[in-house]
């Protein structure tokens, strides 16, 4: 019996493992293309002949997508909205969710403020109310329209609060008896302890500043101030305009010979996604952790 039940574990775990390393070259292998076509040539990537290597390596997309001076002017509008919008919207969650994480007792309109927020999750006021909004108060064309919006999250409120909420009543009784005040309690207590929850807080934010791109199209009206997302995405349109032809000059048509659509858009999507694929490594231990912490108390 004892035999048959470390088979059962065993061929359960082998099973198990293989289904994740299906699962993970699933995820993993479109990227790998992508990364392979970046570095292919032209005519390699436009016959389909590119799988996981690159044919006829060459570095003409990655020259053609750097070679721009607006390309590292949108890759500084988009660090300097990640930093700012980041910092403000930890601090404005931090902010939220302690006291709607206290007991109807102690905060008694707790009830009202967290339907209040949890609403705005299922109705939007619209793109042109926002737009009139952003332009009222003359944000427009500026890195707040990119960053204030969207800066007080609801799901990462809700993520936070139902942390604060499961940790423990005694430290915070503590605490109070030693004297502290409740801003004290957050800054010194609280948050120190929280690094799962906020570390994941910190992903989702970083990773929905940096691949925001349709908020910049709209708010911006000088291209100098497209974050990098929205560049790229001009860019490809761009790009797919010249390569349909037209009045090409002889510079024109030694790139068109070098790059082709697949090229470019295969690497602006690996430029794009380093910033996440470097972070997200050390984030990871923090990640899973703070996602069920967060979610087991309402």
């Amino acid at each position: 019996m004892h035999l048959h039940e470390s088979f059962s574990r065993k061929l359960f775990l082998v099973c198990n493992n293989l289904f994740l390393l299906l699962l993970a070259a699933v995820c993993l292998l479109p990227l790998i293309n992508v990364f392979a076509v970046s570095f292919s040539s032209s005519a390699a990537a436009t016959a389909g002949a590119v799988k996981l290597w690159p044919v006829d390596f060459t570095l003409s997309s990655y020259r053609y997508a750097l070679g721009k001076p607006e390309f590292m002017q949108s890759f500084f509008v988009s660090v300097v909205r990640v930093a700012a919008g980041t910092a403000i919207s930890l601090l404005l969650v931090i902010l939220s969710a302690y006291p709607l994480s206290k007991e109807a007792r102690d905060f008694p309109m707790r009830t009202f403020y967290v339907w209040l927020f949890f609403l705005t999750m299922l109705f939007s006021g619209g793109l042109i109310p926002m737009y009139m909004t952003i332009r009222t108060y003359g944000m427009l064309d500026t890195i707040w329209a990119l960053v204030l919006p969207g800066a007080v999250a609801v799901f990462n409120i809700v993520l936070l609060l139902n942390f604060f909420r499961g940790l423990p009543k005694e430290i915070q009784e503590a605490a109070f008896v030693d004297g502290s005040t409740h801003w004290q309690l957050l800054w010194r207590i609280m948050v120190p302890i929280s690094k799962p929850a906020l570390a994941t807080i910190l992903l989702f934010t970083c990773v929905g500043q940096w691949n925001s791109w349709f908020d910049g199209l709209i708010y911006m009206n000088s291209p100098s101030n497209y974050p990098l997302q929205t560049y790229l995405q001009t860019l490809v349109a761009n790009t797919e305009l010249f390569l349909q032809g037209g009045n090409l000059t002889a510079e024109d048509m030694k790139v068109l010979a070098e790059v082709s659509d697949r090229t470019t858009k295969a690497s602006q999507i690996f430029l794009a996604s380093l910033p996440v694929l470097v972070l997200y490594p050390f984030l990871q231990k923090y990640f899973m952790k703070g996602i069920v912490l967060g979610s087991v108390k309402g």
